[in-house]
Formats: C-alpha cells, sequence, structure tokens
C-alpha cells in the first residue's frame, strides 16, 4: 500500500474515532439528563405524596374533632354508580370520597364503609345484607367515618355490630329487621338529670369531667368536654335534658377551639381514644373463678385469651367473668357467635344480680349481638364499636371489662373481605395484616391517667384520676390447634392465656383450664398486691400448687407404664394431694349458687388448708408414716367440702381442717401405726387377742 493510501486510511480512523468519541459523549449527556429529569419527578412525586398525606391526616383529624362535638362535617355530598357486587362488597364510580367514609348504598340506603380507593372508583363493605343488589344503583357519601354515639343510654342496652339498639328496631320494625333501617343509637327522647360540678369561667379543656347524670341509683355517668375544645366554660345549667341539647358553651382561645358540649358525643371506632398516659397494671381483676384468681390471674388493663376446641367451655367462661368479675362496667360483645348462645346472655343476663350491690347486672353491663348469620363485615365492625364504648368508660375513671366472644370468627371475617378484594393471602388464607390488627385490639387495653384530671375542675372528691380497660378475648382454634395463625398472633400481644382442653371437659371438670399449659406473666407482676392483701403466704403457696401439679404429670407417665402401687408412698400422697387440688380447688359448677362465686377470702383460705395439707403429710411421712394412716384421718374430705360449705360455716370448717392438720403433725411422730391399716381398726394391746 502506498504512502498516501496509508495516510489517507490513518486520517479515516482518526475521523471515525472522533464520531464515535462524539457519539458516546451524546450519550452519556443524554443518559444524565433523563436521570435529573427521573429523580425530579420522584422529588416531586414524594413532595405531592407527602403533602396529600399531611392533607389527609388533617382531614381525618379535623374529622375527629368536629364528630366528636357537633356530629358529620357539612361537606357536598358526593354520588356514584354501583358498577360491580361480589358478596358483601360492592364496588362504585365515579366516586370522589375518602378512606373510612360512611356511604349509603343501593335505593334501599344499605349502610356502608369505603375500605380501598382506586382514582374514582371505591371499594366498600357494606355492613348488610346485599341480596338484591344491582349494578347501576347510587352510591352516597355521608362525610364521615364509621362513629358510635357515647352517652347516657348505653348501659343496659343491647346494639347490633354498628350500634343500632335492637329493642328499638324490634318496636318500629318487629321481629325481622328491614334493611337499611336508619334509627338513632341513644334514645332522643328522654331527659337526663344533669348536675354540673364546675362553675362559669372556670378554664377547662379536652376529656376533663363537667358534670354527671345519675344513670341508674349510685352509677354517676361523668359528662366530659370533648376532645380538641379547650378554654373557658360559660353558662353551665343544671336540669332535665335530651341528649342533643346544648348544656353549656367552650370559649376558645380560636374557633377551633370553641364549641358546645352536649351529653351526646361522637366518635369514629377505628381510632383509640387520646389518654394523658399509660402505666403498667399493678392490681388484679378478681374474677370469683377460684382457677383464674389463684393459679393465672389477670390485671385490670391486662389481656387475655381464652382458647380451646369447640364445647370446652370458652363462652360459658367468658359469661363467668362477665357476671362475675369487679370491673364497673362491662362490655360484651357477641362477634360472630352462634344465635343461641347470644339468646342464652339475652335472657340470662336481666334477671342476675350483681353481687356487690345486689341491683340488676345488666345496668353496668352494654352489649353488642352479632351473631353468625349476620353480615360478616358488621362482625369485623363489632370488636371496634365494643372497644370504643369501653374507652369511653374507662375515659371516667371507671375500670372496665370487654369480652370479645370470638376473636376468630372477626379474624375469619378480615380473611373473606381480604379474599374478596383479591389480596395476597398468607398461612390459611388470612390476610397479611391479621397479627397488626390484633394486636392495635389488643393495644387499646391499659391503665391510663385521665385527661385532664390533674386540673381543679371538680368538686367531686370522690372522682377518680384513673381509669383501666381489660380486653379478654376468645380465641376457637379448628381442632384445638393452639399453632394456627389466630392464636399463635394473640399470644404475642396478650400476656394471659387461658388453654382450655378437650380432654378434661369430657372429663366434667370445668372451668377446663390446663393447668400446665395455660400461663399468666401478671403473678410476677401482682406479687406486691397479693402480699398485702392476700397474705405472705399465698405467692407461696400458689408456687407449691403449681409445682405439685407439674410433679402429678411426671408421676402420672410413670403410672402408666408400671402402676400406681410400684410408687413410694411420698409420690403417692403427692398424687393424692395433686388430685384434691384439681377437684376441691380447681373445679368450680358455673349453676351452683354456692359454686358460681368464690371470693378472694375464701380462695385463699382452701388455697392455705391444701398447701398445709400436703406440707404435713408429705413431713409425717418422711418420719416413716403409712399413706393409709394420713389418708384415713379423712382431713382431704374435709377440705374437699369446702367447697360447699355455706358462709355461714366456712369459717368453722376452715379452723376444724387446721386443727386436724396441727394434729396430725403432733400425734404422727414415727411410731408404730395407731391405726390398724389392714384390718381397718384399731391394734390390741401386746399379748391381746386377734
Amino acid at each position: 500500500m502506498s504512502d498516501a493510501k496509508r495516510e489517507t486510511a490513518r486520517k479515516s480512523s482518526i475521523a471515525d474515532l472522533k464520531t464515535m468519541k462524539t457519539i458516546k459523549g451524546e450519550r452519556r449527556t443524554k443518559m444524565q439528563n433523563d436521570e435529573k429529569s427521573t429523580r425530579s419527578i420522584r422529588t416531586s412525586k414524594r413532595t405531592k405524596t407527602k403533602r396529600s398525606e399531611t392533607v389527609a391526616e388533617n382531614g381525618i383529624r379535623n374529622t375527629i374533632l368536629h364528630s366528636a362535638r357537633h356530629g358529620p362535617l357539612p361537606q357536598p355530598t358526593q354520588h356514584g354508580r354501583i358498577t360491580r357486587v361480589f358478596g358483601t362488597v360492592v364496588i362504585a364510580r365515579p366516586l370522589a370520597i375518602a378512606m373510612n367514609e360512611i356511604v349509603r348504598v343501593g335505593e334501599q340506603r344499605l349502610l356502608g364503609e369505603v375500605i380501598r380507593i382506586n382514582s374514582d372508583t371505591a371499594t366498600i363493605q357494606v355492613y348488610e345484607d346485599t341480596a338484591g343488589l344491582r349494578p347501576g344503583e347510587p352510591v352516597t357519601g355521608t362525610g364521615h367515618p364509621l362513629a358510635v354515639e357515647l352517652g347516657p343510654g348505653l348501659l343496659g342496652n343491647v346494639f347490633d355490630g354498628i350500634q343500632r339498639p335492637l329493642s328499638s328496631l324490634v318496636d318500629e320494625q318487629g321481629a325481622f329487621m328491614g334493611c337499611g333501617a336508619v334509627i338513632p343509637s341513644l334514645d332522643r327522647k328522654r331527659r337526663w338529670r344533669f348536675n354540673p360540678v364546675v362553675h362559669d369561667g372556670m378554664r377547662v379543656t379536652g376529656g376533663q369531667r363537667i358534670g354527671y347524670v345519675e344513670e341508674f341509683a349510685g352509677f354517676k355517668h361523668h359528662i366530659m368536654v370533648p376532645h380538641g375544645l379547650d378554654g373557658v366554660i360559660r353558662s353551665p345549667r343544671q336540669g332535665d335534658f335530651t341528649v342533643d341539647e346544648v348544656l353549656c358553651e367552650i370559649i376558645g382561645a380560636t374557633p377551633s377551639t370553641t364549641g358546645k358540649v352536649r351529653m351526646m358525643q361522637s366518635w369514629p371506632v377505628r381510632t383509640p381514644r387520646p389518654v394523658e398516659r399509660k402505666h403498667a397494671p399493678t392490681t388484679p381483676l378478681i374474677t370469683g373463678q377460684r382457677v383464674v384468681d389463684a393459679l393465672f390471674p389477670i390485671a385490670k388493663g391486662g389481656t387475655a385469651i381464652v382458647s380451646g376446641p369447640f364445647g370446652s367451655g370458652k363462652t360459658v367462661l367468658q359469661h363467668q367473668l362477665a357476671k362475675w368479675s369487679d370491673a364497673d362496667i362491662i362490655v360484651y360483645v357477641g362477634c360472630g357467635e352462634r344465635g343461641n348462645e347470644m339468646t342464652e346472655v339475652l335472657v340470662e343476663f336481666p334477671k342476675l344480680k350483681d353481687p356487690r350491690s345486689g341491683k340488676p347486672l345488666m345496668q353496668r353491663t352494654a352489649l353488642i349481638a352479632n351473631t353468625s348469620n349476620m353480615p360478616v363485615a358488621a362482625r369485623e365492625a363489632s370488636v371496634y364499636t365494643g372497644a370504643t364504648i369501653a374507652e369511653y368508660f374507662r375515659d371516667m375513671g371507671y375500670d372496665v371489662a370487654l369480652m370479645a366472644d370470638s376473636t376468630s370468627r372477626w379474624a375469619e371475617a378480615l380473611r373473606e373481605i381480604s379474599s374478596r378484594l383479591g389480596e395476597m393471602p398468607v398461612e390459611e388464607g388470612y390476610p397479611a395484616y391479621l397479627t397488626t390488627r390484633i394486636a392495635e385490639f389488643y393495644e387499646r387495653a391499659g391503665v391510663i391517667t385521665l385527661l385532664g384530671a390533674t386540673a381543679d375542675h371538680t368538686t367531686d372528691s370522690a372522682a377518680g384520676t384513673t381509669g383501666s380497660l381489660t380486653i379478654i378475648g376468645a380465641v376457637s382454634p379448628p381442632g384445638g390447634d393452639f399453632f394456627e395463625p389466630v392464636t399463635q398472633a394473640s399470644l404475642r400481644v396478650v400476656k394471659t392465656f387461658w388453654a382450655l382442653d378437650a380432654r378434661i371437659a369430657q372429663q366434667r371438670h370445668f372451668p377446663s383450664i390446663h393447668w400446665l399449659n395455660a400461663y399468666s406473666l401478671y403473678r410476677f407482676t401482682l406479687r406486691d398486691w397479693y402480699d398485702r392483701n392476700a397474705g405472705p403466704d399465698w405467692n407461696s403457696d400458689v408456687t407449691a400448687v403449681l409445682s405439685l401439679l407439674q410433679e402429678e404429670s411426671r408421676l402420672l407417665e410413670i403410672v402408666r407404664l408400671v402402676g400406681s402401687d410400684a410408687l413410694p408412698d411420698s409420690q403417692r400422697f403427692t398424687l393424692h394431694t395433686s388430685r384434691l387440688i384439681r377437684e376441691g380447688l380447681l373445679q368450680q359448677e358455673a349453676r351452683n349458687e354456692r359454686e358460681t362465686y368464690c371470693s378472694l377470702a375464701r380462695t385463699r383460705q382452701m388455697l392455705r388448708a391444701m398447701a398445709e395439707y400436703h406440707t404435713v403429710g408429705a413431713r409425717a411421712i418422711a418420719r416413716g408414716i403409712p399413706l393409709q394412716d394420713i389418708v384415713l384421718r379423712k382431713v382431704d374430705i374435709a377440705i374437699f367440702s369446702l367447697r360447699h360449705a355455706p358462709d355461714d360455716a366456712f369459717d368453722a370448717s376452715v379452723t376444724a381442717i387446721h386443727a386436724d392438720i396441727a394434729a396430725i403433725d403432733k400425734t404422727m411422730t414415727g411410731k408404730p401405726s395407731d391405726i390398724n391399716v389392714q384390718r381397718g381398726r384399731p391394734k390390741q394391746p401386746d399379748g391381746g387377742g386377734a
């Protein structure tokens, strides 16, 4: 190749390299510009999202505060049309409304709640039967979330899952309730006597008590300042008012803190009511059930679940706790239970007398009946309705116990709604947020300092500064499997586990709480209270009883292999005493007047007698006394009879038992037995006849 051609090729290669570099540079510049543009777009979207979230949060807060003071926000009504119906879930568009807003669905104006929004399409869960709904029917927004009415008239009443009073519905529509029924939760015609405890010009803030209504004889229903109001009170009036009449006015520094106070408030059920602060529980909830109070206690403000297979007695145990616990207020939520069980509650509770006051038990009870044949969406809402009502009475300074029967049905409602929404399921088909929902529910329990409790706002010297909410949920695991998702999710949150056993229930042992599977973490936090109020021996006796029951379980495994006759007397006496504890202390008859409730004092005496009997008997056997010599003293029979001893003879029976135990300890010193075990009669002196 000539030099000219080589030079031309070299220059061409250089030109090609320059062109390639130019192209690469342009590409690099374009990529950098695209990256900057993308980053700018993401930043813009993030800013808009934060702004929209802030606006949404402010809107929710304003809705809560406004609804607590005055009712629903006056928003323009939004209209849409049904595009799809599948079960209790309805799709409607175009509908520009908020999450969790209440809507009226169809020509029948069924009650529903918005649970998902996608552009102008809203997904709605309907709280009533959707049979007959069709695409094209109207959907109307109400402008406020699902809320309950709080005020005088809650106690002694029976509501459904969305707080419609069933007695009023029966009077209005008969035994069969129609769809779309609209009726106030609280009676608007009944007048209540309001007694103010504040004076004109006093400064008050949200949550403070400004007066009370004597709803029943001896029970004060405190009227509180709605949350969000803060200012000077004007013209508090004494007299008879309905729940929606103005009692006084509060003049605040801004229009948002100014408002009128009525007896009735409204509060969204999915939003926990605010508190000053929470405390660790230090006082037990006395239930009157020996196995609970003695071995597996629950604290006021604590959480517990009672779990077991079908037929093991969960509902009966919750009924017992609702009847006899020393809580001031009981809120019982029948969530998805069978109709006959709720009927038993509705028929039985009005006949019961409060063991503390002798008055009807219904006077301190609010019932929420949402049976298994009711719509699944209302079942999901019923536990939140019950929790909000319970928090309302807690904020008055009362000890409240909430019974939820059962949370398994509630979880099944979540699963059904989730499946209709097409959400990704996890274990056994439950939604991924099951654990979160269960935790949020149980976290509403606790001991709290009341809002404004330290302010000088009341002349009632007996008004307390703390309140508590105890939540007890029933779980129905299929086949008694405690490893299923609902039980496991609950155990991560609660601190007391009452494990029911079907085998024990089949032996007619009730409550069928298995003493080896159940536990209570409150035993350690309540030790000081029991030392002060139940005696210094209480905690040591409980520990001894639990140790005996654990030792019995180990020995029974040996007995199944070699029989009880192969055991030494000391171990046979352990089995004997353990049986006495199981049948004489842990077993309790719910339908026996003397057995259905056992005071803490009686439980303590029975526990002390059994612990002392085992200690003395074990010491006598260690001295060489045969087991039969101890058993034939029949002290164990006397201890067992304490279950049915009348109150006027109980103390004398306990005194006699302790005397017999002391006699055993004194006379059985290791000398030859004073009783002929083989023939069952006293031995003859040496040289006597046979």
